[in-house]
């Protein structure tokens, strides 16, 4: 136990944050490292539901050596500590992947004041071989009151971790993230066959091909399936003749 001890506090200070960072990321030893979002976000995403990827999977992200496309494994950079903060929606649109850590800094986004911290939950990824995986995380606000109103996730060494070396942050796509009151209305992808009607592409809820199509007792994604392949005439008679299979989905 002593010697694992020993080998974790010589370990960490090799490990450390740069307190300067030019725009090429490049160390001694030439390589070019790089924080990478392996997953896409599931989208929307609102306020007091959990981030996911797409599909509902975890969202996976690693440490790369750009200039070979591999993951980066068998060094202390490797299992560093990472950080997990919101960024301004319209950071680095113009300058490609090209930034300092400064610039990266300058456009995090902390919580409006009162207001609980913007993004709570698992706010730390350790890497393993330089592979980790985002823990469950929840916005608290919606992004409309911000510059861009959207936000970004992003991900940084951590402040005590990988010292003199320059480790150039991730950032995923921009996103909208709504109050989570407009979850009642959301449209499921795919829609499943015992899903309320109106969760169905172009018919909204409460909405008047809404209230007609419960007029004629169709209230489920699979009546509506089953009047298409069955009775068509029915549904024009309805008035929703427009809506074909293809437009829905």
């Amino acid at each position: 136990m002593e010697s694992v001890f020993f080998f974790f506090i010589t370990l960490q200070p090799a490990c450390r944050s740069s307190s300067s960072s030019p725009k090429r990321i490049k160390g001694h030893d030439g390589r070019n490292l790089q924080l990478k979002f392996k997953s896409k976000l599931s989208l929307p995403l609102f306020t007091g539901g959990k981030v996911e990827g797409e599909q509902g999977a975890a969202i996976h992200v690693s440490l790369i050596d750009a200039n070979t496309g591999h993951v980066v494994t068998g060094s202390p950079e490797s299992w560093a500590t990472l950080d997990v903060v919101v960024l301004e929606g319209d950071f680095n649109n113009e300058d490609g992947d090209n930034w300092t850590q400064e610039e990266f800094d300058s456009h995090v986004v902390k919580e409006r004041e009162g207001k609980r911290p913007l993004l709570t939950g698992d706010l730390q990824v350790i890497l393993k071989e330089g592979v980790g995986t985002l823990g469950e995380l929840t916005f608290t606000d919606n992004s409309s009151w911000t510059r861009s109103r959207k936000f970004r996730l992003g991900l940084k060494v951590a402040s005590y971790s990988c010292q003199g070396i320059r480790i150039r942050e991730a950032k995923t796509e921009a996103f909208t993230v709504k109050d989570h009151r407009g979850e009642l209305y959301k449209k499921h992808y795919p829609p499943a066959l015992n899903d309320e009607v109106w969760r169905l592409e172009k018919i909204g809820k409460d909405g008047s091909f809404h209230k007609k199509l419960n007029q004629a007792g169709i209230f489920t994604v699979e009546d509506f399936l089953i009047l298409v392949v069955r009775d068509s005439q029915r549904l024009r008679n309805v008035r929703i003749f427009f809506l074909s299979h293809h437009e829905i989905f």
